[in-house]
């Protein structure tokens, strides 16, 4: 059963604080609320409420890898720049344009619905996936070469799903989705394969 996002933040910080303080470090401050409605606004649809409440928690991290296996959280402005951006390159073509199995393993290259949250500072983003499907809310990566994957794994099935798994790693060490959490220096968050 997936932990709420506000008790996995709570297992995450913990964790981060004792073992990565330059990573807990990094941690953004809260966002404002109203930052958040005025990106809503410019995306043109709602922020999923564990979206939110992360943003409220902490607003982005630097580029800081969090997220198993190299991910950093965006703020709230840089998901509104990095989703802008990617509506540019998408350009001509129909914002809500479908291809394939919207369920399926992959999707098209940028999709109007999806909101970057993390990404890996290649150009690459980590979605969810606001298209009204049977598996709204999944996570997705959005490569800026080949188009967006949804992975099978269980921790990509939601935002929830994958903070639970993150601080669920990090307390057990164990290997999450083939990735593991090690302490860099004793002050850094690292995922090793």
């Amino acid at each position: 059963m997936t932990t709420s996002t506000s008790e996995s933040w709570t297992r995450i910080e913990a964790w981060l604080a004792r073992h990565t303080p330059r990573t807990f470090a990094a941690l953004g401050p809260p966002a404002e609320r109203s930052a958040v409605a005025l990106a809503e606004e410019v995306i043109g649809q709602p922020f999923p409420d564990p979206l939110t409440e992360s943003l409220l928690r902490h607003n982005g991290m630097g580029h800081y890898d969090l997220l198993p296996p190299f991910w950093s959280l965006l703020d709230v402005q840089s998901i509104v720049r990095s989703w802008q951006t990617r509506m540019k390159i998408y350009g001509e073509e129909p914002a809500g344009a479908e291809e394939g199995d919207p369920d399926g393993e992959y999707g098209p290259w940028w999709h109007a619905r999806w909101i970057p949250f993390a990404f890996d500072g290649a150009g690459d983003y980590l979605i969810i996936d606001q298209r009204h499907y049977r598996r709204r809310g999944r996570i997705g990566e959005a490569d800026h070469e080949t188009g967006c994957s949804f992975s099978p794994h269980p921790m990509w099935a939601s935002l929830p799903a994958l903070l639970d798994a993150t601080a669920t790693a990090l307390e057990t060490g164990e290997a999450v989705d083939g990735y593991q959490p090690v302490a860099v220096d004793e002050d850094e968050l690292d995922w090793v394969f």
